[in-house]
């Protein structure tokens, strides 16, 4: 039979992220010792104070649909954090909260791209950045950086990038893949572009804010003529360690949080009920509470930097946020190595996935093409041997 599926989903790309942690799942079910640095995943558990406040819900029998925008006491909370750690004023009329900060990131591009509308994707970008513009039927261009400029862009490649197509463009601060953090003076110096373009809208992905080992992350929106365009997307997953509670949420201008909440009530309606409410407890605790967590991944950090610059080949650069090192990599292009033959960061992952048994992700799927993605959340013990292997492999 020839294939029905829509073309929407033909030309659909899978997550590399998710099809790398398969494969070494995979592997690991056929007995392999796989150390997989793949996923985006903190390796600690949800803090016992949250876990309790779920489990308060349950006893409290919040068992039924809750509104589709999220519980209005939730909706407060996520106020309160804007205004406590992002010096943001937001209504709860504003706020809209969804299954996980990829839907609500779906949701905004499903509510304001039209076909043939552009996208504009600082490169390196998360990988759905680009499949979400897809999906919403626009294109997306990605504008280069390099190790180099710490995987910053500047003022000038923005202007260049811009067309009378550009409708939105991605931030993402600290950013996945590279661990890079704007400056509150990088962003003003972007925004100054922007502010020629009253019709280009600001997507500004905060998921990593805690995670941050320098300056303090500084919001898109904070920036005065910049509130009114910019949505700001924020969740629990990372800095919480509550990835499969799958809480997201926005602040952002009425009508296109009202336009969002009609798209979730014909998708998902409400987001899940007990972690709504677990939410509330993690965003009104004071962020010294998981502070514990940040500070190992600062140790792990420097201890993976330290291990990989010995190796000869690996490019580094210091990531100031979240919990992956993105090394560049091209010294190994053109090279053959145990009869794998290196002109790709995919053949280098792949290399790494059959030699040493370590999951990685490709650079390419970032939207970078001479890196690899090494998430560092992970035991140190792991980190170690997973490094020493990498070493062997390429000895």
């Amino acid at each position: 039979m020839t294939n029905q599926l829509s073309n929407r989903i033909n030309s659909l790309p899978i997550s590399e992220t998710l099809a790398m942690a398969a494969k070494a799942r995979e592997l690991k079910a056929q007995g392999k010792d796989i150390i997989s640095l793949s996923l985006g995943e903190p390796d600690f558990n949800t803090p016992d104070f949250i876990k309790e406040a779920a489990i308060q819900a349950i006893h409290d029998n919040y068992s039924s649909y809750s509104p589709v925008d999220g519980y209005l006491d939730l909706k407060q909370a996520i106020c309160r954090k804007f205004k406590r750690d992002n010096n943001l004023v937001y209504q709860p009329n504003q706020v809209i909260v969804s299954t996980g900060a990829k839907q609500s990131i779906a949701n905004v591009a499903m509510v304001l791209l039209n076909p043939g509308d552009e996208v504009l994707l600082p490169a390196p970008y998360w990988v759905s950045y680009s499949a979400i513009s897809i999906l919403a039927e626009a294109t997306y261009k990605e504008i280069p950086s390099t190790i180099e400029t710490d995987f910053k862009i500047t003022p000038q490649q923005l202007e260049a990038a811009i067309t009378p197509k550009t409708k939105l463009i991605f931030f993402n601060s600290p950013n996945n893949p590279s661990g890079t953090v704007y400056s509150e003076a990088e962003y003003r110096a972007l925004a100054k572009v922007l502010e020629k373009y009253p019709n280009i809208y600001i997507l500004s992905d905060e998921i990593y804010e805690h995670i941050n080992y320098g300056e303090p992350v500084f919001s898109f929106a904070a920036i005065e003529n910049m509130y009114d365009r910019t949505i700001t997307v924020n969740g629990v997953a990372k800095a919480f360690a509550m990835t499969g509670w799958r809480i997201g949420y926005i602040g952002a201008p009425e009508w296109i949080a009202k336009a969002c909440n009609k798209m979730q009530g014909q998708i998902t309606s409400g987001a899940n009920s007990i972690a709504q409410r677990a939410t509330i407890a993690a965003l009104d605790a004071p962020v010294s509470k998981i502070q514990y967590m940040v500070d190992e991944f600062k140790k792990r950090r420097d201890m993976v930097l330290e291990l990989l610059g010995a190796i000869d080949g690996f490019k580094l650069n210091i990531p100031q946020g979240a919990f992956y090192v993105f090394p560049d990599i091209s010294a190994f292009f053109g090279k053959e190595i145990k009869g794998h033959k290196i002109e790709t960061a995919d053949n280098f992952s792949m290399f790494l996935l059959e030699e040493a048994n370590i999951a990685t992700v490709t650079g390419e799927a970032f939207g970078a093409p001479n890196c690899i993605r090494i998430s560092y959340a992970a035991s140190e013990a792991q980190l170690r041997e997973a490094i020493k292997r990498i070493e062997e492999a390429l000895s």
